[in-house]
Order: structure tokens, then sequence, then C-alpha cells
């Protein structure tokens, strides 16, 4: 299995995308397409803890070294552990504002003595077979991020990335846009500028900038890695295969159309 925590000390472009479908085949599909990590959105989708588990034995089938990563529901000790217990690899918990949000969220990443995560046999460690070592491995090898997404985690940026165990930021670029009262406005100067702050805290830190490029844009995607973030994902299953339909219908219809009928015939 891959350590997605090892690549992003790389300072390689780390690649992955999100899967909101709650489909085994298709995350088993997008982890063989070559992503280094599939993110389940437990926060946006209907996904729960025993449905993550298949999720996940999915991207491990598709490709045992594409991470299998959960966007948590939010900031919650007695949750968290279960995902991780169901074989995440990593962690992005949304909406996170403050330090204290911060710390709660290592504590319930981390064993100890780093965190207070419970042990006991799961998934996560081949049903207690591999306790001894998943122990020992966790904390190095699972990635804790937090999700910037809005104005006043911005406004608190170095005191949230100031905490131990943090490796990564990941923009939410809608609810950061809506929380400025600037929805969608992904050129607007103050979005801009509040992505341009987050990124400066990262380095200062030394804590992994990233970003959901929601649209499936490439050439989106590395306009955001040439401005210096590392961590990102492309687009989500839904999305890719909501346009990839629509442009396929609307393309076959203006095929069938009579010539007559077609904007711009005499």
């Amino acid at each position: 299995m891959s350590n997605l925590r090892a690549k992003l000390t790389s300072n390689q472009a780390v690649i992955g995308t999100w899967c909101n479908s709650g489909s085994p085949l298709i995350a088993e599909l997008m982890a063989g397409s070559g992503f280094d990590f599939v993110c389940v959105d437990a926060e946006h989708s209907p996904v729960d803890v025993p449905q993550a588990v298949g999720l996940f034995q999915a991207i491990a089938a598709g490709n045992p070294d594409c991470a299998p990563l959960v966007r948590l529901p939010g900031v919650d000790y007695a949750l968290v552990k279960r995902w991780l217990d169901a074989g995440a690899r990593g962690v992005i918990c949304p909406l996170i504002n403050t330090r204290a949000e911060a710390e709660l969220l290592v504590q319930a990443v981390k064993y100890p003595p780093m965190g207070r995560r419970g042990v006991g046999f799961c998934r996560a460690n081949r049903f207690g077979s591999g306790l001894a070592e998943a122990f020992q491995s966790a904390n190095d090898e699972i990635v804790t991020g937090v999700q910037i997404e809005h104005i006043d985690g911005v406004r608190s940026i170095d005191e949230i990335l100031s905490v131990p165990g943090i490796d990564a930021v990941f923009i939410g670029p809608y609810d950061l846009t809506a929380s400025m009262g600037i929805t969608a406005q992904f050129d607007h100067p103050e979005y801009l500028a509040a992505r341009a702050r987050i990124l400066s805290a990262c380095r200062r830190h030394g804590v992994h900038p990233g970003i959901h490029v929601v649209q499936p844009s490439p050439e989106e995607f590395l306009a955001r890695v040439a401005d210096g973030y590392r961590f990102l994902a492309y687009s989500l299953d839904i999305t890719m295969l909501q346009q990839a339909c629509r442009h396929g219908v609307s393309t076959i219809r203006a095929g069938l159309e009579p010539a007559s009928a077609r904007p711009g015939s005499p």
C-alpha cells in the first residue's frame, strides 16, 4: 500500500478525486484510473460507515496504491475513529475555523501519545492480526487534512496551522466564497486574496496546500499546481458523469435535427 503522507513530502503534485455516488464500481474505476487518492465524501452524500467499507475495498481492488480518504461529516471524536477503523488512510475535515477544532481533529486521528484514538480490532489492523504494526505506523502514515471553507477559518489560519499533526489544508471554493457573500465568484479579488493568504500560511507552517478543482478542467488543475498547490482533487464522480452525459446527449440531438432547423440554416 502506498504511503500518501510520504508522497506529500516529495513536493510533487498529489492528484486525487472525490467520490460522492456511493458506488463501489465507480470507486474501483476511479482508483484504477491512476489517481493517488480517492476521497469518499461523507459530508454531502448519503454514504455511511458500513458503505464506506465497501468503497474502501473497491478502491483497493482498483489500485492498491490509491489511498482511500474520507471527507468527514464534521469533527466528532467518536465518529472519526470509526472511519479510520474502517480503513481510511486519511481524513479531510470540513469547516475548521478555530485552533480548538483543529486540535480536536488531531486528537481523534492520532493514537497515543500524540492523540487519543481508541485501539480495537478492526479492518484497519487486519481485524487484530496486524494490530501492533498498524499502531506503530498509523500516526506516520495517515493524512490529517483540514478544510478551510469559511472566512473565519481564513482569519484564524495561522492559529489552525500551528497545531502539531495537521498535514494539509484543503480549500473548499464554493463554501468559502459563500461565506464571503460572493458565491462561486472564483475570480473575485477578495476570494483570490483569501486563497493567497492560505497558501502563504501553508508555506510558513510547512503544511501542504490543497484545493478542490470542482469542474473537470485539466487546464485549471495545472494552473492551481503552478500556483503552488500540491494536494489537489480533480472534480468528482457525479459531476464528471453528468457533464459527459449532457455533452453526449446534446451533441447527438443536435446531429439529429433537420438541417433546416439548425441555427444559421437558410
